[in-house]
Formats: C-alpha cells, structure tokens, sequence
C-alpha cells in the first residue's frame, strides 16, 4: 500500500515537473544580460571588495545565511526546479561536494516559493543532494539583491572564505571551472 502511494506520488511529481519545464519553454523572454554560459564578469578576480549579507528559507535546520557560511569558500547555486540546465549543474555540485567533504560549503537555492517545498524537497532527493537546499524569491535575482542582476538560472556565485563574492556565472560551469575560481580560496 504504501509503495502503491509513493509511486503515485512519484508519478505526480513526473507530470508536474513536465509542466514545469513546459511553463518555462513558453514563458516570457528573459531580461536581456549576459549571454548564457557567459560570466557576468569575465576577467576580473575579485567583483566584488565587500562580504556580502544574505539569509535564505532553509529547507531543514540547517542555516543558509552570510554568518553561517563564513570561514570557508562558499558555492551557490541559484536554479528553478524545471530547468535542465539546472539538473546538469546541481549534478556536478554534487559531486563536487562529495569530493570536498566539509571544506566547501555548498547551497542550492531553488527559485521557488514556500508552497512548492515539497516539489522542491523531491528534486533535491533525486538529485542525490545532501548540502543545503534553500528557497529564494525573486528580490533575489534583481539588480538590488545581494548578488547583483541574475538574467537566468542556473546561476553560480562562488564566495571567498569571509563573504566577498569572486566570481558569478550565468549558466552551466564545469566543476573543472568551478575549481579554477576556487583556487587560492
């Protein structure tokens, strides 16, 4: 029986993320900005001389916050639960953070609101992702939020150990990419 309701659930879950990734298909056109796959800040070590202050709506009670990320380098991506760009890039975060252990802090921040944190706590599941999951809002990808503009997901932001932010990519970034901003920190 209870097997009969977990596939169920599962099955459910398949159709809404096919919805999901139908809505974002059709959706409106995304703001221009940088082009996909491009960084927002090509060449520059360091975009930001400041730490940056921020808290998300963790998914458990794990804190997602500027004050509990810092003393080591921090990785997060920022995605939408029926983007497959998105699946790639939490695939290699990962991972990565499989490799890493507790050396790097990982966090995925699903753009999503609080009523779909089942749909969310699912994908993470599948995913095989056991880091921080948050929720983010849109205050999050505009020019005001603490990241800056995000044009698209998935986004990455890659954070040095006290908070400055060294590097942002819109689209998918290799872990061998990743590293390379990583290096140093």
């Amino acid at each position: 029986m209870a097997e009969a309701r977990l596939r169920g659930f599962l099955a459910g879950l398949s159709v809404v993320a096919l919805v999901s990734v139908a809505a974002v298909g059709c959706g409106p056109k995304a703001p221009e900005g940088p082009p996909i796959g491009m960084s927002d800040k090509p060449g520059l070590s360091a975009p930001m001389d400041r730490p940056l202050t921020y808290e998300f709506d963790s998914l458990d009670d794990r804190v997602v916050s500027s004050g509990a990320m810092v003393g080591k380098p921090t990785v997060i991506v920022f995605i939408q639960t029926g983007d497959l760009d998105g699946q790639a890039q939490v695939d290699y975060l990962v991972a990565m953070a499989k490799n890493d252990h507790d050396k790097v802090n990982y966090v995925l921040v699903a753009l999503h609101p609080r009523k779909e944190i089942v749909l969310v706590e699912a994908y993470a599941k599948t995913l095989g992702v056991e880091f921080p999951v948050a929720l983010g809002d849109g205050t999050v990808t505009g020019a005001a939020g603490p990241f800056g503009p995000m044009p698209a997901v998935p986004t990455t932001v890659i954070l040095a150990r006290d908070g400055r932010m060294v590097w942002k990519h819109t689209g998918i970034a290799k872990s061998d990419e990743l590293r390379s901003h990583m290096r140093g920190l």
